[in-house]
């Protein structure tokens, strides 16, 4: 079964179970691009819907949308905020036309859901029409990036609540090896002893202050142009529309959208997309340090660090029998790679707007979910499948800072600079113990000293003496 339908370009044939229409069969048509629809970002999706049905009331209240196509419609919205018809959702994400294709989309398919529940057939949109009706007092160029916005803030939301599980995950880690003595690295050499506990502590805690950074940027995304209409005069709205459509937007989400003051400016600008890019590239190099710290600590098992164990995930080597390799850590360095990457695209895509426009707002759509998915996945797998797993090799990293010749730095305060440096040297040379060297050789200091000042406590915070 199929149905004929057409635009001012001419006719097309869809098939009758499909609620997108015409426009949109073109715009599928017109870009095999990613290969991935718009079905893909079920948010984006639920984000239509909401924005859709808050235009659809204001229109209904102001008197200038008939209150029973007006309700139909809403009811479609509901169906799409609930899930129904993600499938339908067909467009690429990377397309031109700043997104026509998607907002079409959308349009199309919230007439054909209330065309039905009107008791009418697909397609027969005099009674409910996707741009007469559905669009009504609307334009790709403020609906699009009204929902691409209020899609961001729901997807972020999950996203920052992935790293707070990956930073308890850290200080959980943390407190079980608060008593595990290792030595710090500079440089990658010996500096001065520290906890293993401090060090996944302080993972944590930087984890942390990214959720609170990304909490930071995302309030810039309730800054919306909704009832902008094409390039901010709100040409075709009824007076009033803006504020009531942003209002109704706010009370149907639960988040605070705020109209833009100037809409000129507000429609052509993709600064806050340019800010949160850099912030999740921000998030991205600090968990590529983390998991390249990780994969040093865990390196060997015998002829590396060897002070951590990872979760053995999968075989390592289709050569070397036994051989294990950090995996979790290895795809989330490339998963940040990919973010880092796609921060370029947003800013070259956001200085590429040109006079009242960006029309170049599908690709930034198309970066901005797929970095903050990919990477919410990665961090998932980082805290399941690695770091709720590592165990630590207590007895090997005590034994490396006692053989160290860094925590020489330690009898600095009671033997001065030029002393210890001189110690340090004999043992490099010599291979002696600073044990060695200074209890039993020079008698520098008492062995009951010895153990006070190499007492655990005081080699993790270590007291000042004068």
């Amino acid at each position: 079964m199929a149905r004929i339908e057409k635009d001012f370009l001419g006719e097309k044939q869809l098939p009758d179970d499909a609620y997108y229409g015409v426009q949109t069969l073109r715009g599928k048509e017109n870009f095999h691009i990613t290969g991935l629809p718009m079905s893909t970002e079920p948010y984006f999706v639920k984000a239509f819907g909401y924005v859709k049905k808050a235009a659809a009331l204001a229109n209904r209240d102001l008197g200038v949308l008939d209150p029973k196509i007006a309700d139909a419609i809403a009811a479609a919205c509901d169906r799409l905020i609930a899930g129904e018809f993600r499938e339908q959702f067909i467009t690429d994400f990377i397309q031109g036309g700043a997104g026509t294709s998607t907002n079409m989309n959308a349009n199309e398919v919230i007439a054909n859901v209330a065309l039905e529940a009107m008791g009418h057939r697909k397609g027969e949109y005099q009674h409910c029409n996707p741009n007469d009706h559905v669009n009504f007092g609307q334009s790709t160029n403020d609906v699009y990036p009204t929902a691409f916005r209020l899609g961001l803030i729901l997807r972020l939301q999950r996203y920052m609540d992935a790293l707070t599980r990956l930073a308890d995950a850290f200080r959980a880690k943390g407190r079980e090896f608060d008593r595990v003595l290792k030595m710090g690295r500079t440089h990658l050499q010996d500096a001065v002893p520290m906890s293993l506990g401090a060090e996944f502590n302080g993972w944590g805690t930087t984890i942390d202050e990214e959720v609170q950074r990304i909490a930071d940027v995302r309030k810039l995304l309730h800054e919306i142009n909704l009832g902008a209409t094409a390039i901010g005069t709100t040409v075709t709205a009824a007076p009033g529309y803006p504020e009531l459509a942003t209002k109704y937007l706010s009370e149907l989400t639960g988040e605070r959208f705020i109209l833009a003051a100037d809409l000129i400016e507000a429609t052509s600008d993709t600064g806050a997309y340019v800010l949160l890019s850099g912030v999740l590239k921000r998030t991205s190099a600090k968990l590529t340090k983390i998991c390249n710290d990780i994969r040093l600590l865990a390196s060997g098992p015998r002829c590396g660090f060897n002070e951590i164990n990872l979760p053995q995930m999968q075989p390592g080597s289709s050569i070397m029998p036994g051989k294990v390799n950090p995996v979790i850590p290895e795809v989330v360095n490339q998963t940040s790679f990919l973010v880092i990457g796609l921060d370029l695209t947003v800013t070259l895509a956001a200085s590429a707007g040109q006079l009242q426009l960006n029309v170049m707002e599908p690709v930034i759509t198309f970066a901005l979910f797929s970095s903050i998915s990919t990477m919410e996945r990665a961090v998932d797998s980082l805290r399941a499948n690695c770091v709720d797993g590592i165990t630590a090799n207590a007895e090997r990293t005590r034994e490396m800072v006692l053989n160290s010749l860094g925590i020489v730095t330690v009898l600095k305060p009671s033997l001065g600079y030029k002393q210890c440096a001189e110690i340090a040297r004999e043992g490099y040379e010599t291979g002696k113990s600073l044990h060695q060297i200074v209890v039993k050789e020079r008698k520098l200091l008492t062995q009951e000293k010895w153990d006070e000042v190499f007492a655990f406590e005081n080699l993790i915070s270590p007291k000042f003496e004068q």
